[in-house]
């Protein structure tokens, strides 16, 4: 008698259900780590999608970018979800287990990591330095240009006056913003008839940026549900380090350029 399952067999769902093994009894530590690993799993899904959109920027088609990038910001709206079923544990029911996960943190996920890195945040300081020997992906993103570098170099090939120095800028270190690219974004949406590509372009990136602000300003509010001001897990000051990282803003001259308009 053959007991292959199609389905489980495919997709290893055997396996995927496995992969969870709590220290304690408490049914609520089942579902954080099923949650957690939800996260990482759309995580990956967004980088997915944000790689596509690179690739296609490199090819100058920014059309398909577009429609890579509003599959991302589907995947984030899904992301921001899931804190929606972590902020229905009632602080009583975490802390009992809260002590299990030792050092253990969300901020250590390294697909989290690369997600930032792919984007431009590359702080190095954040990733232990075994991570990058543990998971190469790391130290291979930080030696290709983000994808904002993509999209910059992109607007400069269709004539738009990006710096040179910002085409040519060290890509191992964090983006800083430049006067000189608000202006040009801003050019781009006086005339958005003009630049429509640009434009749709650079509503895309906002969008995807905004959703990423809205992970951030969820998480610190469950957080702060959660555990109120509590030291957070992995060494961190965790709400107040949470409410720090939360005013960083990705592609930020798509953000400034509004003032200039």
């Amino acid at each position: 008698m053959n007991d292959a399952n199609p389905y489980v067999d495919y997709a290893r769902m055997d396996a995927l259900h496995a992969l969870q093994l709590p220290v304690t009894d408490s049914p609520f530590e089942m579902q954080f780590i099923l949650l957690s690993q939800v996260k990482e799993l759309l995580f990956r899904m967004v980088h997915l999608e944000l790689e596509q959109a690179r690739t296609r920027i490199c090819e100058d088609r920014p059309e398909a970018a577009c429609r890579a990038l509003s599959r991302a910001v589907r995947h984030q709206r899904t992301l921001i979800g899931c804190w929606e079923s972590m902020n229905a544990m009632p602080v009583d029911e975490f802390l009992p287990f809260r002590d299990t996960l030792g050092e253990a943190s969300g901020t250590q996920s390294y697909m989290y990591r690369l997600l930032e890195f792919t984007l431009g945040n590359r702080v190095s300081a954040m990733v232990r330095p075994t991570d990058f020997t543990r998971f190469p992906q790391l130290s291979a993103e930080l030696q290709r240009p983000s994808l904002y570098d993509e999209v910059l170099r992109h607007l400069a090939r269709t004539g738009l006056p990006v710096p040179e120095h910002i085409l040519t800028r060290d890509v191992t270190g964090p983006y800083v913003p430049d006067d000189a690219v608000e202006d040009v974004w801003a050019t781009v949406y006086r005339s958005p008839d003009k630049y429509r590509a640009a434009y749709d372009l650079a509503e895309q990136l906002l969008e995807v940026a905004y959703q990423f602000s809205r992970w951030r300003a969820t998480h610190l509010l469950v957080v702060e549900r959660m555990i109120g001001g509590k030291r957070g897990l992995g060494g961190t000051d965790g709400a107040a380090w949470l409410r720090k990282i939360n005013e960083h803003r990705f592609f930020a001259e798509l953000w400034t350029a509004r003032s200039a308009l």
